[in-house]
């Protein structure tokens, strides 16, 4: 899943949100077209503005440092978006956007609350690790977004939460288990963000045999006898 990959959007709004005017139809194929070559032109941005700013942090990147990166003049980087601020917003918001509807997507079909769990985490690390940048920016450069963008950016990432509480909360009732599904949705983060910072390609499994590794230690801790014990327990108090 890399980062150029497209964002699910309404017809007719690029991946920075604004909309094209409206067209005849003789002339909304060639529109299409355009739109398309912006949103992909735009990604490749993304994806250098992401290496920038891992690489300087935000503060310390500039417009002109994101205008040598992406091999544009400052006028042509300033056609695609309006300040150093909207490209950390697209970045992070077009990031959790393409791993929720991706989650969305691989989790059809798939009805076994554990088997569910799993694709959780493999999607989880997939775009992770093929978008190790981004991830590093979505970390370090959480709270920096304080407007009306960094709201709507929370707001995504509370979706991005609800889905796997949801996924977690299937799990414990299916099971019979008594366990905080808020702690085990955070411990599973905590156990899943920070694989960016250590995984070698060249030493370490790759993302099919990672996810189903992590799984395993996660879903042995909240499948635990304990979980079920401490119900038994409760319900005879």
């Amino acid at each position: 899943m890399a980062l150029t990959s497209a964002e699910t959007r309404p017809a007719g709004v690029p991946l920075n949100g604004r909309r094209t005017r409206a067209i005849s139809n003789g002339r909304r194929a060639v529109a299409e077209d355009l739109d398309t070559r912006f949103d992909r032109r735009l990604a490749d941005v993304l994806k250098h503005a992401a290496r920038i700013f891992c690489e300087k942090g935000y503060e310390g990147a500039s417009m002109r440092d994101l205008s040598r990166a992406t091999g544009m003049s400052l006028a042509g980087l300033y056609h695609y978006c309006s300040s150093k601020e909207e490209l950390l917003y697209l970045i992070q918001k077009h990031a959790f956007r393409t791993i929720i509807d991706n989650l969305k997507a691989h989790l059809e079909g798939v009805s076994g609350p554990e088997e569910r769990v799993r694709v959780f985490i493999e999607n989880h690390l997939e775009y992770f690790l093929a978008n190790k940048d981004a991830m590093k920016v979505l970390v370090h450069e959480d709270e920096t977004l304080k407007n009306g963008r960094g709201t709507e950016v929370r707001a995504v990432k509370r979706e991005y939460y609800a889905l796997c509480l949801e996924l977690l909360e299937d799990l414990r009732r299916a099971k019979g288990l008594q366990f905080s599904s808020r702690l085990a949705v955070l411990s599973l983060f905590g156990m899943i963000n920070w694989i960016y910072t250590w995984h070698n390609p060249r030493v370490d499994a790759d993302v099919r045999a990672l996810a189903r590794q992590m799984g395993d230690i996660f879903l042995r801790g909240v499948l635990s006898p304990g979980g079920a014990r401490r119900k038994s327990l409760k319900s005879k108090s």
